[in-house]
């Protein structure tokens, strides 16, 4: 049973899996490393797309495998939710 300290969690069970009780940015991070749209986008409604943006940045920079195997989706992913954003906040 997940028991993450977030409830938010709970929506996306299995992302964390050896360490439910992890913080958020364990879970942010492991999502961006199995990217997925609608869940990205889940937690860019939930944290926001900066957050989202701030924790990937964080990751590239680190060149691990996981990263760069992820590296054009969660880009093509964080750019659609980035430009809905933008869209939403201008009323279109």
């Amino acid at each position: 049973m997940l028991t993450a300290r977030n409830p938010f969690w709970q929506r996306h069970p299995g992302l964390v899996w050896s360490n439910p009780d992890a913080d958020d940015t364990a879970f942010i991070c492991a999502a961006l490393l199995r990217p997925r749209f609608t869940r990205l986008l889940d937690i860019a409604v939930e944290f926001g797309h900066e957050r989202l943006r701030e924790e990937w940045n964080l990751l590239r920079a680190e060149a691990t495998p996981e990263a760069e195997r992820a590296e054009a989706s969660v880009e093509r992913i964080l750019q659609n939710i980035e430009k809905g954003f933008a869209r939403a906040a201008a009323g279109n």
